[in-house]
């Protein structure tokens, strides 16, 4: 006699709580949402803003340059290239926790970045034509930190074993079969 076995519990599949690359798609929905809120908002209420401040397009620019760096100086030392550091397992994980995060953040912010430069490029205003090159600018800081925190994240992946080692595995997993 045999019973019917229900299905597992949610969430108890070890595959569904790893962690999966960043979706380029997830990204491009974000960014869109962001271009339509920023939009509608910027639309309503622009009279009421003040001037838009260079900080934050300098702040987004450092960040990218700062990922951009630690995905060479990552892939470097995961590759075990001669002159460099072993890498720390946990430090490569809190790389890619911090670019996937970043990816979403610039993703959204260049959405709103580009909602904001497209209002701002049909308003005929003086003040609207003042704010366009900061718009602009932290669109293209906001790409830059995407693009950044994508090769960050791609960076931090465990590479392939060679040919030889595949081999020697395959073998080992086969007891008896020498």
């Amino acid at each position: 006699m045999t019973q019917a076995q229900s299905p597992p519990p949610r969430g108890t599949d070890p595959d569904r709580s790893r962690m999966g690359a960043t979706r380029i798609s997830t990204l491009v929905v974000a960014g869109l949402a962001a271009a339509a809120v920023a939009w509608l908002l910027i639309s309503a209420r622009y009279g009421n803003f003040p001037r838009l401040p260079w900080l934050p397009v300098v702040t987004l620019a450092a960040l990218a340059v700062l990922e951009a760096y630690a995905a060479v100086n990552t892939r470097s030392r995961i590759e075990r290239k001669p002159g460099r550091d072993p890498v720390d397992p946990l430090m490569v994980a809190r790389f890619a926790v911090l670019a996937k995060a970043s990816a979403l953040a610039g993703a959204i912010l260049a959405g709103w970045c580009a909602g904001l430069t497209g209002w701002l490029f049909v308003e005929p205003t003086r003040a609207a034509t003042e704010d366009l090159p900061a718009a602009g600018a932290g669109l293209l800081a906001s790409l830059a930190l995407v693009v950044a925190a994508l090769w960050l994240e791609r960076s931090c992946r465990v590479p392939e074993p060679p040919e030889d080692d595949r081999d020697a595995d395959q073998w080992e997993g086969r007891p008896g079969q020498r």
